[in-house]
């Protein structure tokens, strides 16, 4: 995963609304944010795989920072 990603995904992260962020299962949100910045960049097979278990790995992360923004 590049730099760039990583900016982007943590803006991304950073930019969506906490509910969206708590309210999704962790399957739902890891498709929707992969989706997401699919959408700002193309990501080939083998990226969105390095970036799905790189989301994986920081849910715990990412829903306690929705919640300190709830």
């Amino acid at each position: 995963m590049t730099p760039k990603m990583l900016r982007q995904l943590w803006a991304l992260i950073e930019n969506t609304q906490p509910n969206v962020l708590l309210k999704e299962d962790d399957a739902t949100l890891i498709q929707w944010l992969l989706n997401r910045l699919g959408d700002r960049q193309s990501l080939d097979r083998h990226q969105a795989d390095i970036v799905t278990d790189y989301i994986r790995s920081k849910m715990p992360l990412i829903r306690d920072l929705a919640e300190t923004r709830c």
